[in-house]
């Protein structure tokens, strides 16, 4: 029987692995890394390593969000670049094997990007929306690809810097609030992951 607080240890202990990285260059890599591959099909955000890492190094705040930033972005443009030109050859595996990719949350997607692209980017790089569905749908339905960046640089850069700036402001304060709940912060985000394709389903139709 699966254990329903799986998902959220395994990000408890991606959290704790982090930390103790928090000052070192490979915290940043690993960081590039998940920014970009949760853009296109990981399943972990990574706003949970930038927040260790801005707790490990408040003063360097800003950059820890900028690299955090252009390395979802990056990846967003790949996601853009999959549906474009390799979703014929891939799509079953992003249906069967990634979370959240749906034929119907993908088709729901594809709608929006009828009405108004710009803002249905935006609106999944600033919240708990699953992002990958939009940067590979957008390649699929051929949105420009400078709609795509530039909502994704608005999006992402506000979702992340937001982030990395209230972790500076509030400091040592908030960890041992994150150290205590993490599980249950884990636990609403997947929750909210749910609730998301909800609210941009309301708002949006």
């Amino acid at each position: 029987m699966n254990d329903p607080q799986s998902k959220p240890n395994i990000l408890k202990r991606l959290y704790n692995w982090t930390i103790s990285w928090a000052d070192s260059p490979m915290g940043l890599w690993a960081l590039v890394i998940l920014s970009f591959t949760e853009s296109s099909f990981f399943p972990i955000p990574p706003d949970v390593l930038l927040i260790p890492l801005v707790f490990g190094a408040p003063k360097r705040w800003w950059s820890t969000a900028l690299i955090c930033t252009v390395a979802s972005v990056a990846g967003g443009i790949f996601g853009w670049i999959v549906g474009y030109g390799m979703w014929e050859m891939l799509q079953n595996l992003f249906f069967n094997y990634v979370p959240g990719f749906t034929h119907e949350n993908f088709d729901y997607v594809a709608n929006l990007y009828k009405d108004n692209a710009f803002l249905a980017i935006f609106g999944a790089a600033l919240t708990p929306i699953p992002y990958k569905i939009f940067t590979i749908a957008a390649g699929v339905c051929q949105v420009p690809i400078l709609t795509l960046i530039t909502a994704s640089i608005v999006g992402r850069g506000g979702r992340f810097f937001a982030v990395a700036l209230i972790i500076r402001i509030v400091g040592e304060k908030a960890k041992p609030f994150i150290d205590k709940y993490f599980n249950a912060l884990a636990s609403a985000f997947f929750i909210l992951l749910i609730l998301g394709f909800v609210a941009i389903k309301y708002f949006m139709s």
